[in-house]
């Protein structure tokens, strides 16, 4: 078998603006910046930039898509370094 269990995808919001967000996808190391969620690897965008960019902000608070809003895709990698690498980006907003 080639994989056990599943993967998942996180949505979270960070502490802050649309700048702080950046900050943090900026910061981690580990995954790709990418909206696609298909892959193996670890994958982070902020659907604000990358999938909603050409929505005015009040069509996306309609929908749920806060300024704030992370999605992680989580992939093969080893937990501990996903959520080593997460920390850290998250512990210099």
């Amino acid at each position: 078998t080639q994989m056990k269990g599943f993967g998942g995808v996180v949505s979270f919001e960070v502490d802050g603006d649309l700048w702080k967000t950046a900050k943090v996808i900026d910061t981690v190391r580990l995954p790709y910046i990418a909206p696609s969620l298909g892959g193996v690897e670890s994958l982070i965008e902020q659907p604000t930039v990358v999938s909603y960019w050409d929505q005015a902000p009040e069509i996306r608070a309609k929908i749920g898509i806060k300024d704030s809003l992370i999605r992680y895709a989580c992939g093969i990698e080893n937990f501990e370094d996903i959520w080593s690498d997460l920390k850290q980006a998250l512990d210099q907003v």
